[in-house]
């Protein structure tokens, strides 16, 4: 009911107390885009629970988190759902929880298994906008096929100790996709290099923007483009892709 009184506001002109301060950024008209709006994250460790946590802030009326692995002590660096309280507990269930006492506004599913091939399609129908968290290239090539066949956006994310890479893909932007995946080992070198706490909530908040971009109509979407950045040289770089095509 929060949610439909919420949609009731707005539609009478008034922005909810609870999101006042993002009128002067994407008013009343984006708000209200926000709360109709479904986006599916798919991982909901270093860099989907950031992300969840933006987006269940910022107002997003639906989300759905699907992360089929537990919490364990080595998340504790830099995963902002994990807890001493909560190891060995499903991340995704977990992040469910989290994301009610942040906005009980906000409908949360959490799926508590991995992406696969036969399942992808279905778990990712209906979103406006999907956003890849996952540390796994081979799942990100699957998760781009999917969310491509079902015509829905992906905003991508990676992370490797300092540095990390965001990007926009369209269904149609195939050149991006496969340059994103070729070639790809089971898992990225972030299973190498690991990441300090402040790499995953850098390379989140970029996501988290653009998917509230995409939703909203608002801003300049980061389309056939790579956003490279490197923390510990303090380095930003965009990198141009070519429209359509194979590498």
């Amino acid at each position: 009911m929060a949610k439909e009184a919420a949609l009731a506001e707005i539609k009478a002109g008034r922005m909810p107390e609870r999101y006042l301060r993002n009128l002067g950024t994407i008013g009343l008209a984006g708000q209200l885009r926000l709360l109709q709006a479904k986006v599916v994250v798919v991982g909901a460790g270093g860099l989907g629970g950031y992300v969840l946590e933006c987006l269940a802030r910022q107002g997003v009326g639906q989300l759905v988190v699907i992360d089929g692995d537990n919490f364990a002590a080595h998340n504790l660096n830099r995963q902002i759902l994990c807890t001493t309280e909560n190891l060995g507990r499903s991340k995704a269930q977990e992040a469910a929880r989290r994301l009610a006492a942040v906005n009980p506004e906000v409908e949360v599913t959490a799926v508590a298994q991995m992406l696969t091939t036969t399942t992808a399609q279905a778990l990712l129908a209906g979103a406006d906008v999907v956003v890849d968290a996952l540390d796994s290239l081979r799942d990100r090539s699957m998760l781009f096929q999917a969310a491509g066949a079902l015509g829905i956006p992906v905003v991508h994310g990676a992370i490797a100790g300092f540095t990390g890479q965001v990007a926009v893909l369209f269904p149609e932007d195939t050149y991006l996709a496969v340059f994103l995946t070729q070639k790809a080992p089971a898992q990225g070198v972030e299973a190498e290099l690991g990441n300090p706490a402040a790499t995953p909530a850098m390379a989140a908040a970029l996501q988290a923007q653009e998917t509230v971009k995409l939703l909203t109509g608002t801003g300049r979407i980061l389309r056939n483009e790579i956003l490279y950045f490197d923390m510990e040289q303090l380095e930003f770089e965009k990198i141009r892709m070519p429209q359509g095509g194979t590498v």
